[in-house]
């Protein structure tokens, strides 16, 4: 049986739906983007929801390139490994993220020159709330990509066929993200 296209590019109807939104959000400029200085980047911060799918992928992606690198969940415990179905296809890609860690937003510690990148508009939303982190210039990673895909949909609990798309997003937009800010390959 053949899997249909939505769950394949989207995950899901909402993710669809999602990714939409997010495109009239960034139009708009109400996606909460804050643009840093380039020359003042010096740490690439990728943050999702739990940091075991979508930034935990961007954190060993990116460190790989020689990048300063951190990441975190905005909803996680500390500690937790990478979620196994991330874990075994970034194998087959030749990524190993068997040592990656989540790491609760409570005990993320920001430092001078961060970049926070996320994967959706609604983490840039909880950023600017969060006291400790508002300050920080904020980003969203698919939107480097090429195609730009704003909302980078969590494959956490979905169909595995989507699985490849949100990796190969996140590969095309990493590589992007690492080019554009190479204070932060110092």
């Amino acid at each position: 049986m053949s899997v249909p296209v939505i769950t394949r590019q989207f995950a899901t109807l909402r993710g669809a739906v999602r990714l939409t939104l997010s495109y009239g959000e960034v139009a708009l400029g109400l996606s909460g983007q804050r643009a840093p200085n380039p020359a003042e980047v010096r740490r690439l911060v990728f943050l999702c929801h739990g940091n075991i799918c979508r930034s935990a992928y961007a954190h060993v992606l990116a460190a790989r390139t020689g990048a300063n690198v951190a990441s975190f969940g905005l909803s996680t415990a500390t500690g937790i490994d990478a979620h196994a179905p991330v874990v075994e296809l970034a194998a087959q890609r030749g990524v190993d993220m068997s040592g990656h860690r989540a790491t609760d937003v409570d005990d993320f510690v920001a430092e001078p020159g961060d970049l926070l990148l996320a994967m959706e508009t609604r983490h840039l939303r909880k950023l600017a709330a969060e006291p400790r982190l508002a300050h920080l210039p904020r980003m969203l990673l698919g939107s480097y990509a090429r195609p730009s895909v704003p909302h980078l949909h969590d494959p956490f609990g979905e169909h595995p066929a989507y699985l490849p798309t949100c990796l190969t997003r996140i590969e095309r937009a990493v590589a992007a993200v690492v080019r554009r800010y190479p204070g932060a390959c110092a």
